[in-house]
């Protein structure tokens, strides 16, 4: 290929990818869109610099800026989640959890996380699955834990706590992974904390998901209810740039997560993005209550709206949901991987999942009968329970009515044009540059 045309090659599918979800509805839980402050310094020329080991302690020179802007990161992650220590190197939420493989647990240990079929994410997963088909989850294929799930209650879509207890006694884990890839509600950390305790556990809560509306204060605080570490990305409920933390109030396993880190799993550890979570988190000081609060009112005002159009929505006897996730069952409207098709056509961008019975149904994760929809991006360009109401009508319309998605698609184009710019930030700005 002609170098002159790849570079016209690339440069052009970003600007139509931005032109595309400009006009869209972009309603995937794991993401969001960051403000134009935290997308100016992601193009830093931190992003050219090497700065391995710990603030003061580098191993390499001319980081005295970097060192100033990572420790702000920290103080501001402290402050915000009110603990006494942080770490904001790893480049991600999986190797965040790494760290605290890594740290807390020798390889062939036993770790208790939920299963992926019922809301744990691929790194709490084992190297193969109970009928003995290759997972490679981080848990097991990477750090050689040995994987024992945790019970899971498919009424309420929580853990179930007297089952879960059974199986640490005759488990005795090393280490219990709570939190997850799927949450509705918050989990029985409490209970769940005390027994591991009582054992010798440490317990870590993967908040991946949730760590913005645990930052607003409007989820369970996982370390007041006697987890000792948690792990996140910060780029979901969190609106920052892709990246990691982890933080606790225990001094001791804090010494072992920042070995684990470095030199353990990280070299430079990307250092504009580490600027621009320093960004974000001062965004979430000032604005994370108003937007969390925003984000939950607007996830139950969808989840109630798409009951009302006729779907299948999962957790109605509890209200549906107390996070920014809505799960829905569409195994009677052709299962996921249609629904996830037909939705993107009409610039509706979802992700299928798997629901928790959807073993016994015969069906796999590549057509799932689930989709996960969250509304943290939506939320953040500004939208309400209004415009949740004409979101769940557009759902309705492509997957019960049969409306041809391309026109659908012209109906959600008309509804964007009037939300376009980021909110809850210092400086608001399009959310996506052309």
């Amino acid at each position: 290929m002609d170098p002159e045309e790849a570079y016209r090659k690339v440069l052009s599918s970003l600007e139509e990818h931005h032109r595309w979800f400009d006009s869209s509805l972009p309603m995937i839980a794991s993401e969001n869109v960051t403000s134009p402050a935290v997308r100016r310094v992601l193009t830093s020329d931190f992003g050219h610099r090497y700065a391995e080991g710990w603030v003061g302690e580098r191993v390499y020179a001319g980081t005295k800026y970097i060192d100033r802007v990572e420790s702000l990161a920290m103080e501001l992650i402290r402050e915000i989640y009110e603990v006494r220590f942080a770490d904001v190197r790893p480049i991600s939420g999986v190797v965040a959890n790494l760290s605290v493989y890594t740290a807390l647990t020798q390889p062939g240990d036993v770790v208790m996380a939920l299963p992926i079929t019922k809301g744990g994410h691929i790194s709490m997963g084992p190297l193969r699955g109970s009928k003995g088909q290759f997972i490679g989850g981080t848990a097991g294929a990477v750090r050689g834990l040995d994987v024992k799930y945790i019970a899971f209650d498919d009424e309420s879509m929580n853990i179930d706590v007297d089952r879960t207890l059974r199986r640490m006694e005759k488990y005795r884990p090393k280490l219990l992974m709570l939190g997850g890839s799927v949450i509705l509600f918050p989990q029985p950390v409490k209970e769940l904390a005390e027994a591991a305790k009582s054992m010798g556990a440490a317990v870590n809560y993967d908040a991946a998901h949730v760590a913005g509306l645990i930052a607003g204060r409007r989820f369970q605080r996982p370390l007041d209810e006697g987890a000792d570490v948690m792990t996140f990305s910060t780029h979901k409920t969190f609106f920052g740039p892709q990246h990691g933390a982890v933080i606790t109030n225990d001094e001791d396993k804090f010494d072992l997560i920042k070995k684990a880190n470095f030199p353990g799993l990280l070299s430079n550890h990307h250092l504009h993005a580490v600027a621009a979570l320093a960004i974000a988190a001062a965004e979430m000081l000032a604005f994370g209550e108003e937007y969390a609060g925003a984000v939950i009112r607007n996830a139950k005002a969808l989840a109630r709206a798409l009951h009302d159009q006729g779907f299948r929505v999962v957790g109605e006897k509890l209200g549906f949901t107390e996070s920014h996730q809505v799960l829905l069952d569409v195994d009677e409207l052709g299962g996921g991987y249609r629904c996830e098709k037909l939705l993107e056509r009409a610039n509706i961008i979802v992700n299928r999942n798997l629901l928790p019975w959807d073993i016994k149904r015969g069906r796999s994760f590549k057509d799932p009968g689930g989709l996960r929809l969250g509304v943290s991006e939506l939320t953040r360009l500004g939208m309400g329970p209004e415009e949740m109401a004409q979101v769940a009508r557009f759902y309705r319309e492509v997957l019960i009515d049969g409306k041809k998605p391309e026109e659908v698609a012209k109906e959600v184009s008309e509804l964007r044009k009037g939300f376009r710019t980021v909110k809850y930030a210092f400086e608001e700005g399009p959310a996506y540059e052309h």
